[in-house]
């Protein structure tokens, strides 16, 4: 057995407890592996192993993987979740399943406007930077409402929901709070009608704390393909990363 494909048993392992301990379903939470910075062999590995969601963050990177496993596509569910400038929006329409990473409008029309009508729409989550930090994308929580209603009836997009990217704390407590504030928009964009059923958080490190607090996708990469290269030592150029 490969190594990233014993690392996949023990996140689905730690994946199931934590539904388990916070009185889930078995399965209700989807795992996405976090690609980024590691060759399309470690993807193929990935899959071979039972996996199918990946996430990228850099465009060009994920362009690059998505062709080299061409033979693949129908089977892979490729999820866009870094920052997403407006010189790359179509090249994210025309290529990518999700985009977990829409944090104004601007972004969401573009997207909207340039998604092949063929590939059917676009799944967006809007990105709330939940912790404040001045160095992370992503909305303020304030402003959140405004923008969901706006994203929503655009065509050829699919508003699924909330992602968010906390700052980093050592312990469970800390590492919940921000998730159940997480929750609580998403709660409240349904309480004003939206049909919105997505909370990507959760990571390496917190996925247990993101998992009690509702979410439906953890995005896991280190814990599944091991310490990230150097772009030079992964093989991809990042050269086009947002």
């Amino acid at each position: 057995m490969s190594v990233i494909a014993a690392n996949l048993q023990t996140v689905r392992r730690r994946l199931a407890a934590a539904e388990l301990e916070a009185g889930r379903s078995a399965g209700e939470v989807s795992l996405l592996a976090v690609s980024k910075t590691f060759p399309p062999g470690a993807v193929r590995t990935a899959f071979e192993a039972g996996q199918r969601a990946f996430g990228e963050n850099y465009v060009q990177e994920g362009l690059d993987k998505i062709a080299a496993l061409a033979s693949l596509r129908e089977q892979l569910s490729w999820h866009f979740i870094g920052p997403l400038q407006s010189n790359k929006t179509r090249a994210v329409a025309e290529h990518f399943d999700w985009v977990h990473s829409v944090d104004r409008l601007r972004i969401a029309e573009r997207l909207s406007a340039q998604r092949p009508a063929s590939m059917g729409p676009l799944q967006v989550c809007i990105q709330v930077n939940i912790s404040g930090e001045a160095s992370k994308s992503g909305v303020a929580p304030a402003d959140v409402l405004a923008l969901a209603r706006a994203i929503a009836p655009l065509p050829n997009l699919h508003l699924r929901g909330l992602m968010a990217i906390p700052e980093p704390a050592d312990d469970i407590a800390a590492q919940r709070r921000p998730f159940a504030a997480l929750r609580a928009l998403l709660a409240a964009l349904r309480e004003d009608g939206l049909a919105v059923d997505t909370l990507s958080m959760g990571m390496s490190g917190d996925l247990e704390a993101a998992v009690a607090e509702g979410a439906t996708i953890v995005r896991v990469g280190t814990a599944i393909f091991g310490a990230r290269p150097r772009p030079a030592e992964s093989g991809m150029n990042p050269a086009g990363a947002p």
